[in-house]
Order: structure tokens, then sequence, then C-alpha cells
């Protein structure tokens, strides 16, 4: 089980990315804009839920602003956010 103790970013606002920020937090809180949210959202926040269980993160507040970017580069953002949010 592991925290988040510091606030990390990863990814930009261009098209095809998503800009992913990780912050403290107590549970799981995921804060999703996107041009395609109602087609796409509950899809995104599956992706970012998994790479957090995948690290086993319990407490985190992630904002996510996606501007169409596909499952591999959210996936890729929110492994680089995470190594960010955990380094000491």
């Amino acid at each position: 089980m592991a925290k988040i103790s510091k606030i990390a970013q990863a990814g930009s606002v261009e098209s095809c990315d998503i800009l992913v920020t990780l912050e403290p937090g107590e549970g799981i809180s995921i804060e999703l804009a996107s041009d395609v949210l109602i087609q796409f959202g509950d899809a995104i926040r599956g992706v970012i839920a998994e790479s957090l269980a995948t690290r086993g993160i319990t407490d985190c507040k992630v904002i996510a602003v996606d501007k169409g970017a596909l499952d591999y580069t959210i996936r890729a953002r929110m492994e680089a956010a995470l190594t960010r949010a955990l380094q000491d």
C-alpha cells in the first residue's frame, strides 16, 4: 500500500495527449476534464484506476486533462507521474 506524498505531473495539453497531476489525498479521487468525456470518460477513468492499482496506491487525488490520448499514452503518463510522486 503506497501513498502519494508530493505533487507530480506528466504529459501536456497538446492534441492526443493527457496532462496528469497527482496530489496527496484520502482514498482515490479522479477529476477528469476531456473533450470526449461522454464517449470515453469511463474508459479513461478505468485506465487511471488500473495504473494506481498496479502500483498499490490507495490514497491519491488525480487531476487529468485529456486531449484525446489513447490508452497507452494515458498509462505512460500515469507511470511517469507515479514514478515522480513516489521518489524520495
